[in-house]
Parts: C-alpha cells; structure tokens; sequence
C-alpha cells in the first residue's frame, strides 16, 4: 500500500497530470497530513507563501539561475492542473508545513553539461522529461539490455497493457477514471513502478541515485519533526526508491563531494505552449488547454469543450451551429464506445470536431489545436515575488508605458511623433541591445518615412533567464544598454558590426554610448582600407542620420564619418569593380545599390524632412544639420556611376546597374539608354555578358519591367537581341534571363508577353499620350489640389 499504519503518504504522480492532480486533492483530503514535502529545490521553501497570494495565476515556474553566471539556470513548470500546484494550494490553505525536496539547485546547477529545462535530472519517467526514462524515444527493451538508453515507464506499462499509444493509455487508466478509494490509483502506480525499477533499475539515468538520496535524508528529518503526518508528492518512477530501505550513511555518501554554485530562485510566468512537447520543453504533454479544460471544468467536460470550439470556429468566420456542437457530441461519444474508452479523449473529440464543424479539412482543426488544445495562456506572479533589479526596472517600464507581456503574438504599430511610442520604441530597441528579443522589428503598413514602425511582440519564460543574463551590465534597461553598447564598441572588429552597433544606439536613444560607439567606428573606418567593406557600412550610417530627426539626436559627428566614409567609397568603388567574377559582381551589386541609396540619404539630410512622405516639414530641433559635402556628393556619386557604365572590364551586371541608377536619377536621357543597351547587346558581346547587362538595367524588384511596358524602344532592343542568340548560347544564358524577369509582377510579365505578341518597334518611343492612362505632361493645378489635406495629414501651415 503507499500508505501503511506506520508510514508516510507517497503520492507518485505523472507532471502535468489533471488526473494526478485530483487524485492528490482526494488523498491530501482524506489523510489531512501535517507537512507535505514536493519535488523541487529546497532553495524555493521560502517562495512557497506567494502561492497564496492573488497576484500569482498558473502557469508559473520557479526559475533557479547562477549568481555569477545567469545563462545556467533552470525552471521547474507548474500549471492549475499540475498536481505540485494543487499539493502547495492545498497545504497553504490547510496551515500545512510545505518543503521541497529535491536536490538542491546549487548542485543542479553545478554540473558542466547543459540541464534540460523542467525538473532537472528528473527521471520519474512519467512526466516524459528529456533526461528521464524514454524521453529520448528509445525502446525500453534496449535500456533494459544495459545499453545505457532511458526507459519510458508509462510506454512500458501501456506495452504490457495492449496499448501501442502511452498517452492513449494513461488517459484511459488516469485522466477519464474516478475511483472511489482516493489511495487507490497510488497504490497500483506504486506497484507498477517498483516492477519496473526492480527490473530496470535507474531507468538509465545514474543521477536519479543522487537526487533520491537526498529525498530519502528529507523524509527522514520530517518524520522526525511530525511522525508519519507526512505526504510526498513525487514522480511516480522516485516512489520505489523513497520505500527502499537505506541508511542515512550510505546516502550521505552518494552526496559527498557534488559541486555547489550560489544560487537564487523566484517564481515567473510560465507559458501553456511552454508546456507543450512540441515547443522542445522536456516535461511537455501534447495538450495543455485540454488538460487545464478538463481540470477546471465542474461537469460536462465534452459538451463543454465543443462550445469552445464553436466560439473559436465562429471568431473565424466559419458557419458553426449548435446543432453541429450537438452531433459532434454524439460523434465523440460514438466513436469513444467503439474504441472500448472509458470517455472521449483527446482522439475521439478531434475526430468529431474534424468531420462534424470543418467539413474533413485539417486546416480549421490545425486552428483548434493551436489556440485551443495547446493555448496562449500566460500566467502571472505577484509583484513581492523576488526579482534582479533590471527586471524591476523592466516591469516598472511595462506599466508606465501600458505595454503588457503576452505569450500570444502581436503585432503592434508605432507613431514615433507620439511621447509614449517614442518611449515604447526606445525600450524595445534597449532591450534588443541586451539580447531580450521580446519584440522583432515587422515589416508595418508601407511607410517612407521614419515616424513609423512596427513590431511583433511575444513573451516567452526563457527571456527571464535573459533579463537575469543582463542584469550584468546595469540596474536599469537604459544603463545596462549602455554599458552594453560601449563594450561591442570596444570589442568590435568589423566595420559592418560598428555602424549596426551605432544605429542600435541611435534608434535605442542611448546618446551617453554614442561618443565611445562613433570614436570606435571612426577608428575602424579609418584603418579598412576593403572597399566592400565600407560600402556595406555606409547605409547603416546614412539611415542613422534620419533618425535625428524623429529622435531629435545631435547626429553631426555621425554626419561627419558617414561623409568621410561616402568620399572613400566614391575614389575606391570603381577599381574594385574590375575584373570580378559572377559571385563577386553579385555581391558588388548589392552593394551599389546600398550606396546609391546612402548617398540620397545624406543628400536628403541636408535638405531636411519635407520630403519624407510620413515626416512633417519643418526639422525637428536637435536634427543633424548639414552633411559636410554632401552639395557635391551626389554629383561625385555620379560621376562614379557615369565611370562604371563606360568600362569594359567592369562586369555586365554592374554597368548595366550602373546605367539604370543613372537613369533613374534623371542623369541619363532615354536616348542615351537606348544607345548604352544597343553597345551591350550588340552581336560582339557574348550572350552571357549581355544577359548579365539586361539583369542589371531591368532585373530585380527595381521597377524594370515596368520600365520595358513604357519604353517600347527599349523593350525592342531586348526582344530582338533575345530573338539572335545563337542557339547554343541560349541554354546557358536562360537561367539568368529566367531569374530577371520571373521578379517581375504577374501584371508586367502578362503585358509583355501582349506586348511582344504585338511587335514593339524598335523605333522612338510611342509619345506618353499613346500610352494608356498616362497625359502628354502633369497636371500641376490637379497635383495642388492636394496639399491642403496634406498640410492637415501632417500639421503644417498652408504657405500663404
């Protein structure tokens, strides 16, 4: 029996099991013990009392981490339905005394290897925790043959029962049964586990002899203190052992010597899709939602269930009616009866739900199972619960700024002209700095200008781990950026990586970093002498300099480098553009691009915002003010390109870039277009040179075909190159021709193809007035008609 006339109650239980957890409430009810004693750190006896308190809503962890090294930590989930949670409720509510007893962290955490998350080094092997019995999938029968592989003790048992499906069975045998006698279902588990372990010994897992000594010398004190008024909950696979009869010697000597680190422990929310096996958490079970749902629900747990279902399938615009709740009822229950289950599971309710409310498809049911049968719920703690100062910090800046940490993803848009998105944008750019990836920038609602951006926001448990990591560089989110920033700036040894670091810093705010990133940058910029490399730092740096405007951020020195570094960029650029191959000319390109873009940028930064289609007119005070030089950087820029376009040794697809950027900037004429396209794809030039050509002129997302559609001539000039290829030259220049015209919308390529059905001439351009939609010249007092809407839009005064 687990409880005898002269013993403690031992309640096996499987982690995360809404079966376990009533059955415990039954037997801590009927045998009223004095102390309760819990598998988990000791170091957390002291947190146990803020499980009473309001503020703290399951699920929730206890978190252990290192002092001097907050990257090794631990966590130990518990959901309403966890049978840990119900014993801790119950004792607080009972005046019960309440201890872990598990090994403690300071050991845990001690080890070299890396610990799986969950109860560390636990191998009850009912909870499925990846250092435990099975949880590497591994057959029990290839443990049992002493090759060193875990066994699964609920696979085994549901082997030995028939079942080819564990979880199947443990619903079958725990979750859908009652029993009268509330000791009953501890007694068989009991009984169950100490076959398997007299057979398998420790499952696989030497650690489990460690952990359940200590457990042993626990029992040991508390039965001293309050006689056999003791209950032990425990994973079912560690009851064998706390039976066993051993001397406190020979425990204390399986623990002598274990390394020890300090330690410090507090609860955080925790996560229902944490919980789920299939997020990598190594105590998963495959349906939180439905496990809290059968929990928590008083009766009629199915008919229950499918009405949730039918308000989620509703929310998304799927026709679900109450007679369709009421046959997917019948159904589980059907095909429960025909199974020979105690009670629709898991299985029969998705199978129902999949015929009955989604017509046979499994992409409304994918939806269920995700919102549903695994969840979003986030759990909270109160605000006493113990914390490194940094997160207070953090949790005092979620509040002022009404920005609350949700496990469900969203998507939140950003004005920064606003004081309190300003203030969001700062904290969540600070906190990427220190490596808390709460929010990812998204790609928001098109915008050109910098007043906007968007984010999407998800909290998981593990960034507390990574605000406790932080927590090293400052008290604060803004000092322990900064004190962050300052360190890459002085360990960095890539160009690209200082002016990444400096626009952090710029859209982070952290102006105090600014001068040791910009010294540094300077520095660097300085002794590379890699053209590539300093073209690939120079847009980071021209974006930056917008910036000053939203952020009214004194940017001139950062004006002063990215100048300096534009003019060495323009003398160097086109010798090394000579004599490269196609992967190099490829990678060249980008890099063109980014330049010529940098290089509107800091024209732009002299000008000031009006052009900005989301920026208001007038500069916001503290703006960067005029970028030395850059009156004439963007005539030496093209120059630059001018040069490009006219060397033969230059690859195809850069002076075919080349002339494209020139034409688009207005500084090449469509006459000269044609001429320079006519020289590249004359019968001299290999096919493949020209393909390359024709991929830098028009390919890619740069307008090109759209450009072909309005410029017949051009368009011309292609077809009837394309229609000379000798043939065995078409072959290997098709897949680039392929790569540059599949970019192109669907719209453009389908007006192509009529357009060459219809045989362009190669002739002068048809007038704009022959080109549907378009007028011979802009109707300026229809463009006028809009500024005083745009003037409101933007809240400038109308010019007298």
């Amino acid at each position: 029996m687990t409880r005898s006339a002269a013993g403690p109650l031992l309640l096996g239980v499987r982690h995360h099991g809404p079966g376990s957890a009533r059955a415990v409430r039954a037997a801590l009810e009927a045998g009223r013990p004095k102390a309760l004693l819990i598998e988990g750190p000791p170091e957390a006896d002291g947190l146990v009392g803020l499980a009473a308190q309001e503020g703290m809503r399951p699920p929730v962890a206890l978190l252990a981490h290192a002092v001097d090294d907050p990257g090794r930590a631990a966590f130990w989930p518990m959901a309403e339905f966890s049978p840990e949670w119900v014993a801790i409720r119950w004792a607080l509510g009972h005046g019960a005394e309440v201890r872990f007893i598990d090994l403690p962290a300071a050991h845990t955490l001690a080890v070299t290897e890396p610990l799986p998350e969950g109860h560390p080094g636990d191998a009850d092997g009912t909870d499925g925790t990846s250092d435990g019995p099975g949880a590497d999938g591994e057959g029990p029968q290839d443990a049992a043959r002493g090759r060193g592989l875990r066994v699964d003790p609920v696979a085994e048992l549901a082997a030995a029962a028939g079942y080819e499906d564990a979880e199947r069975w443990w619903e079958d045998v725990i979750e859908l049964r009652g029993s009268a006698d509330p000791f009953a279902p501890f007694d068989a588990l009991a009984e169950a586990m100490g076959a398997l372990r007299e057979a398998y010994g420790h499952g696989g897992h030497p650690r489990d002899l460690v952990r359940e000594a200590y457990m042993r010398l626990q029992l040991r004190a508390a039965r001293k203190e309050f006689g056999d008024d003791v209950a032990v909950v425990c994973g079912a696979w560690h009851v064998p052992a706390l039976r066993r009869a051993s001397t406190v010697t020979a425990d204390r000597a399986l623990l002598k010597g274990l390394p020890k680190v300090r330690t410090e422990l507090t609860w955080v929310p925790w996560t229902h899709r944490r919980l789920a096996r299939r997020s990598g958490y190594g105590a998963g079970i495959e349906a939180p939602g439905w496990y809290a749902h059968l929990f928590t629900v008083p009766d009629r747990p199915l008919e229950r269930w499918m009405t949730k279902v039918a308000g989620l399938l509703r929310a998304e615009d799927l026709a679900v009616s109450s007679a369709h709740v009421i046959e997917a009822v019948r159904l589980a229950d059907t095909l429960a009866a025909m199974r020979g289950r105690p009670g629709a599971g898991l299985a029969e309710t998705g199978d129902a739900v999949r015929a009955v409310m989604c017509d046979g498809s499994d992409v409304p049911l994918d939806l269920v199972r995700d919102r549903l049968v695994v969840g979003d719920v986030l759990g909270t703690v109160p605000d006493g619960a113990p914390a490194v100062p940094l997160q207070r910090d953090l949790s005092r800046l979620q509040r002022s700024l009404r920005l609350k940490p949700e496990a469900e993803q969203r998507e939140l848009e950003l004005d920064l002209r606003k004081d309190n998105d300003a203030a969001r944008s700062r904290l969540l750019h600070r906190l990427r700095l220190l490596g808390v990836d709460w929010g990812a920038p998204a790609t928001g609602r098109a915008s050109t200008g910098t007043f906007r951006e968007s984010w999407r926001l998800r909290w998981e448990p593990e960034l507390h781990v990574q605000v406790a990591e932080a927590g090293v560089w400052g008290t604060t989110v803004e000092a322990a950026a900064t004190a962050r920033a300052e360190a890459r700036a002085a360990a960095a040894q890539d160009l690209a990586a200082l002016t990444a670091l400096a626009e952090q810093c710029l859209l982070a705010g952290l102006s105090e970093a600014l001068p040791a990133v910009l010294g540094a940058l300077a520095d660097r910029a300085a002794l590379d002498a890699d053209v590539a490399h300093l073209a690939q730092a120079l847009p980071a740096l021209a974006r930056s300099l917008r910036y000053g405007d939203v952020r009214a951020t004194d940017t001139t020195a950062l004006g002063e480098v990215a100048a300096g570094l534009a003019e060495r960029v323009c003398v160097g650029l086109p010798p090394a553009c000579t004599g490269l191959d196609t992967d190099a000319a490829t990678e060249m390109r980008g890099h063109l691009d980014g330049v010529h873009t940098a290089v509107g940028l800091l024209h732009d930064a002299t000008a000031g915002p009006a052009g900005d289609g989301d920026d208001p007119a007038p500069a916001t005070p503290g703006a960067a003010p005029a970028t030395p030089g850059a009156a004439t950087l963007v005539d030496r820029w093209a120059a630059v390109l001018r040069r490009l376009v006219g060397r033969e040794r230059v690859p195809g697809v850069l002076r075919g870039r080349a002339a494209r950027l020139l034409l688009d900037e207005g500084r090449l004429d469509e006459d000269d277009a044609a001429r320079l396209m006519g020289l590249a794809l004359s019968p001299g030039t290999p096919p493949a040179d020209a393909a390359a050509w024709i991929e830098g002129f028009v390919g890619g997302a740069s307008g090109g075909g759209l450009l072909l559609v309005h410029d017949e001539r051009l368009l011309g000039l292609v077809d009837g190159w394309l229609r000379a290829v000798p043939d065995e030259a078409f072959t290997d220049v098709l897949p680039l021709l392929r790569r540059t015209f599949s970019a192109y919308e669907p719209g453009v390529r389908r007006t192509l193809g009529e357009l060459v059905a219809r045989g362009p001439a190669a002739g002068p351009a048809r007038p704009a007035a022959a080109i549907p939609g378009f007028a011979t010249a802009p109707d300026q007092e229809r463009a006028d008609g809009v500024l005083p809407l745009l003037h409101l839009i933007l809240g400038t005064e109308v010019p007298a």
